[in-house]
């Protein structure tokens, strides 16, 4: 059932990506979510597909482990769709964007796709 996105929940999201924590971020996906990941080692027609929550706890596992920091500076929310921006940085300077479109089902994520490009 697709519900509403609430404050309380984009509360959430952003506290727990600006404070890189894994597994917050994980509890707002769905068991079976399916994350979709473009970039220039995953082009459009070969998208990453990060398939069920597990999946997805690993990836944040590896991304929120990593020397960075993560700033959200857009969420707009329409029905049970969010889209946002991150701006990330590494102590060396490099900068990592990205822009995503968030599917709620129930209060939880149930498709998410990620377009990021980084400095190279």
């Amino acid at each position: 059932m697709k519900t509403p996105i609430t404050q309380s929940r984009l509360d959430s999201m952003r506290s727990a990506i600006e404070g890189a924590d894994a597994r917050a971020l994980a509890s707002l996906y769905a068991d079976n979510a399916v994350m979709r990941i473009i970039d220039s080692a995953n082009p459009p027609s070969h998208p990453r597909l990060i398939d069920g929550k597990k999946a997805i706890a690993a990836f944040y596992e590896d991304i929120c482990g990593r020397k960075m920091t993560h700033h959200v500076e857009d969420m707009l929310v329409d029905g049970d769709r969010l889209a946002f921006t991150e701006a990330c940085e590494y102590p060396d300077g490099s900068r990592v964007y990205c822009a995503a479109l968030a599917e709620f089902a129930d209060g939880r994520i149930a498709r998410q796709t990620t377009i990021q490009a980084w400095d190279e």
